[in-house]
């Protein structure tokens, strides 16, 4: 194996249609007696970083965070499944997406993964909205693993060690997402990142931040296979 390729989810695989965030604020209201600001931005985040600059925003304690934390995130799981079947929302896949996890997933010299904000258990639903299969994700790393996003490389990095036996130099370690933070959180590790414009940022801004490489979308999947293998 001589590449990781870890996919982030939201804006890079699929569109939610709000979901993720509706499902947020009503935890968040239900725990803590607010939703917090409703122009807080919450992409590049972990869904517990998201939880924690809400209500501090809002004025709750650190300590109240903490208290409230496992409750928020557990009602958040809960209160998803019925958000994203929400018709009105369009819950889907990007373009390119799903022949690009195939091709990646059918190399040999390549393990498919995931980095991302979510926890684990928002993750699977997520990706069980739009018919793809968590299984075929191999090494992950979530939002549930560590509440800063920088730290989620090293776990997936230290996973893949595990369960392959085989220590990767950090530029085989790849990064595909839709946000400086996705660009930079594996930095320390000398991962490559490449961004796609399909979330709330576009190409230029996405470069502004000097990904390995940077696309509209993940429609050309022979570009993205020939980035990703470097």
């Amino acid at each position: 194996m001589q590449h990781l390729v870890l996919f982030d989810i939201d804006g890079t695989i699929l569109h939610s249609g709000g979901a993720g965030r509706d499902a947020m604020e009503h935890a968040l209201a239900t725990v803590f007696g607010t939703a917090g600001d409703s122009s807080m931005r919450y992409d590049g985040k972990t869904d517990k970083q998201i939880v924690r600059e809400s209500m501090l925003h809002a004025g709750i304690s650190e300590a109240d965070i903490d208290a409230g934390m496992d409750r928020v995130i557990s009602l958040y799981v809960a209160t998803l499944p019925s958000r994203l079947r929400d018709p009105e929302r369009h819950v889907g896949l990007y373009p390119g997406v799903a022949e690009l996890i195939h091709a990646v997933h059918a190399r040999d010299d390549s393990v498919l993964g995931l980095l991302t904000g979510n926890v684990e258990p928002g993750a699977r639903l997520k990706l069980g909205a739009v018919g793809l299969d968590f299984e075929q994700f191999r090494i992950n790393a979530f939002g549930s693993d560590h509440e800063i996003r920088g730290e989620l490389p090293a776990i997936a990095h230290r996973r893949m060690q595990d369960a392959f036996g085989v220590t990767l130099g950090g530029r085989d370690v790849i990064v595909i997402g839709d946000t400086p933070a996705d660009i930079s959180c594996g930095r320390t590790l000398g991962a490559r990142a490449i961004a796609v414009a399909t979330g709330a940022y576009s190409v230029d801004e996405l470069g502004a931040h000097e990904p390995y490489a940077v696309f509209s979308d993940l429609s050309d999947t022979d570009a993205v296979i020939t980035a990703i293998i470097g």
